[in-house]
């Protein structure tokens, strides 16, 4: 038995890991790698290992860093079934497919410069037709119902709370006299959240493999988030007469705004102004969430039962936007309003034509509400860089950049900690991953110091046998 680290290693994206059993190989995960775009795509156009020695994959949930790569992997080789929710692969449906959407798109967008400058013109990543290809190899298991994905390897599905159908995975593994049981946290999610069930508590296990995204800092609490959300909308939409611009992961983020957007309209706490959502996948995404309400919280039943909102995600000034003529005009209109559009690190989609025609006027905002990998645009403009390439074109940054971290998804040090506390003292070896270095080393540090054996932080390719 033996696990090997392919993706996610000491930073954020392109979860991948391999656990060796029995002369089987699972592979959990197949996300993109996001950050420069040669080395993403260099990284993500060449998988790290051979697909056709893998015998089935596991995936805890539908976003791109964890599911990105799906079309690639049955590219180059993989035949076997990937397990996931009901929901995950519903939403995979949606995203694998508008992924590849825009990665046709640009390509093509790009191409027209290369062109004009003499240059060779560049393929996507992958097209539609591998990403429809690879949805023929999704298999739907329901939550806390195990099955035999490999001889000896037995995966359970724990609701993991962080996106819709985003799970922990429990692998009972058997190999000779030899029994071990390792957990992977997935993305773990927070306690208290608007819309889906807490994660579920930790079962015992002799190996533990988690997240660390927010390994080094807390969040702030989401009625703390909501409150800032109303400042500044008001402060721009208001006191500016300007546009908010949210860059937006089209799963779970667009509909928590969006559902706080409802709550604060119905409190009269936010002005009467347009709000846009300007993503075909957020969209088609939302949809995929009203068919989903066994997942939904007590909070978001009440809200639909007893307040008569039939649609959490849908109220009078809320637009969902699909054709591209109306995205444009979004952009042709005067006075304040709310855009809501993917992609959520800022690297593709219609947020690209947003910020082109909005982050250089200076009475707009731009609100970061999740994590921005590196080298990606949505961390230069976190950090303030001036100007900003977007479309092969800079644009100076005059918008006000505002960030707002508790709507994240992921749990925070804390939450991590007392969620992992009572199986630490059972664990023969943690593996901390999905976290830049200093997130990661701190909460390896904190999980030694409470008790847990054998942490380690690894690095890319490296791998290690389960004792």
């Amino acid at each position: 038995m033996e696990i090997q680290f392919h993706g996610a290693t000491q930073t954020v994206t392109g979860s991948q890991y391999i656990v060796a059993v029995n002369g089987s190989r699972i592979l959990l995960e197949c996300g993109l790698f996001q950050g420069r775009r040669k080395e993403s795509y260099e990284r993500n156009r060449n998988l790290p290992f051979d697909a056709t020695s893998v015998e089935a994959m596991i995936l805890s949930h539908a976003h791109i860093d964890h599911s990105g790569n799906i079309p690639n992997l049955v590219r180059s080789g993989f035949d076997g079934p990937i397990y996931c929710t009901f929901a995950t692969r519903d939403l995979c449906s949606a995203m694998l497919r508008d992924s590849a959407y825009i990665h046709e798109q640009d390509a093509a967008y790009v191409n027209k410069k290369r062109v004009q400058r003499g240059e060779p013109p560049i393929e996507p990543l992958y097209t539609y037709a591998d990403a429809v290809a690879s949805l023929e190899h999704f298999v739907s298991v329901g939550y806390d119902r195990p099955v035999t994905v490999a001889p000896g390897v037995r995966c359970t599905f724990l609701d993991a709370g962080h996106i819709l159908g985003s799970a922990m995975v429990l692998l009972e593994l058997e190999e000779g006299r030899r029994k071990r049981r390792l957990l992977f946290t997935g993305d773990l999610g927070r306690r208290d959240m608007p819309i889906l069930r807490d994660p579920t508590p930790a079962p015992l296990a002799d190996v533990l493999l988690t997240e660390s995204t927010y390994g080094d800092r807390l969040h702030p609490s989401p009625p703390e988030a909501e409150a800032r959300l109303r400042d500044v909308v008001v402060e721009t939409c208001v006191r500016k007469g300007g546009k908010v611009i949210i860059p937006c992961f089209a799963v779970g983020r667009t509909q928590e705004i969006v559902y706080a957007l409802h709550r604060l309209s119905l409190a009269h706490e936010i002005p009467d102004v347009p709000i846009f959502v300007d993503s075909p996948l957020a969209v088609n995404v939302t949809e995929i969430f009203r068919l989903h309400p066994e997942c939904y919280d007590e909070e978001l039943r009440s809200f639909i039962d007893q307040d008569g909102h039939l649609d959490p995600f849908g109220f009078r000034r809320l637009r969902y936007v699909r054709e591209v003529e109306d995205s444009k005009a979004i952009n042709d209109m005067e006075g304040p309003a709310i855009i809501i559009s993917a992609s959520g690190m800022c690297e593709a989609g219609r947020i690209l034509h947003h910020l082109k025609h909005n982050v250089w006027k200076p009475h707009n905002t731009v609100l970061i509400v999740g994590w921005q990998a590196p080298n990606t645009l949505g961390r230069r403009l976190v950090e303030k860089q001036s100007p900003v390439r977007i479309f092969d074109e800079e644009y100076p940054v005059r918008a006000r950049i505002e960030v707002i971290n508790g709507y994240s998804a992921h749990a925070d040090q804390a939450e991590i900690l007392a969620w992992a506390a009572p199986i630490l003292p059972a664990l023969k070896q943690t593996f901390v991953v999905h976290g830049d270095p200093a997130a990661a080393g701190t909460l390896a540090d904190l999980l030694r110091q409470r008790g847990a054996a054998s942490v380690e932080v690894p690095e890319a390719g490296a791998t290690y046998p389960l004792l």
